[in-house]
């Protein structure tokens, strides 16, 4: 499933042409199977990037290379298949939870694996719904990681997650991270996931991405980037922004 991944003077512009960048000349590399966590304040452009990467945003200069091939000469819907996107605000479409998970693989002339969604289901908490109920009714909750299984579905070389987990009790949050991780050991999923949480960010990514200043200022492994970071930006944001223990209750 290993899939590698160019990025090259990447950089989107609010309201071009005489508007400020969100962020310019972005440079990355993804040659191995790896967990990266997007990390930055707010503002900085990262659930943009996201959509970027996943073709549902077009960026104002820059390329990217998927597997040796410049985006140009993939088509949307096979990019799609193999640079998958799941939101923060995960969209229902109309119909039951069962139509919702067979929604993408649909789309993309997949087959359903029943089998395989069971599992998944069950491994993140969600064993206990009734597969005819519409998807509509389910909660905040439920509908994150009903979106993120029916995504997973297509079996994606590399994931991208805005925040997936944010709406998740304590215990789906914990489900759901052990089933990515399970994924990338597995399967050798790359994720390229947005969060707010440094605990989640540490605990289970491989690599940090750290956008500041309208640039990706850092890239390197989670652990120097934690202990040691080069930029004062990013030493400035970990001071200001310390890992703490969840304080608010999540949405079941």
């Amino acid at each position: 499933m290993t899939s590698t991944l160019l990025l090259e003077g990447l950089g989107k512009q609010i309201q071009p042409p005489d508007g400020p960048w969100l962020f310019r000349d972005l440079q990355a590399t993804i040659t191995e199977p790896t967990i990266i966590s997007i990390l930055g304040k707010s503002g900085q452009g990262k659930s943009t990037l996201l959509r970027i990467l996943g073709r549902l945003t077009l960026p104002s200069c820059g390329i990217m290379v998927l597997d040796n091939k410049d985006c140009s000469q993939w088509t949307p819907e096979a990019w799609r298949m193999t640079v998958s996107y799941v939101a923060q605000q995960p969209m229902m479409l109309p119909g039951s939870v069962t139509e919702n998970l067979q929604a993408a693989s649909n789309l993309h002339q997949r087959i359903f694996d029943v089998k395989q969604a069971r599992q998944w289901m069950e491994q993140i908490g969600l064993d206990h719904l009734d597969w005819e109920k519409p998807a509509q009714q389910l909660s905040g909750g439920e509908k994150q990681r009903l979106a993120l299984i029916r995504t997973l579905l297509l079996r994606p070389a590399i994931l991208l997650l805005d925040e997936v987990t944010s709406s998740l009790d304590a215990v789906s949050k914990q489900a759901t991270e052990g089933l990515l991780r399970d994924l990338h050991g597995r399967m050798g999923t790359t994720i390229l996931w947005v969060t707010h949480d440094q605990e989640e960010a540490r605990t289970t990514s491989q690599r940090v991405w750290f956008m500041a200043n309208g640039q990706l200022l850092e890239d390197t492994d989670s652990q120097t980037f934690f202990d040691s970071p080069e930029s004062d930006e990013a030493k400035m944001f970990l001071s200001t922004h310390p890992v703490v223990a969840e304080a608010a209750e999540r949405v079941r």
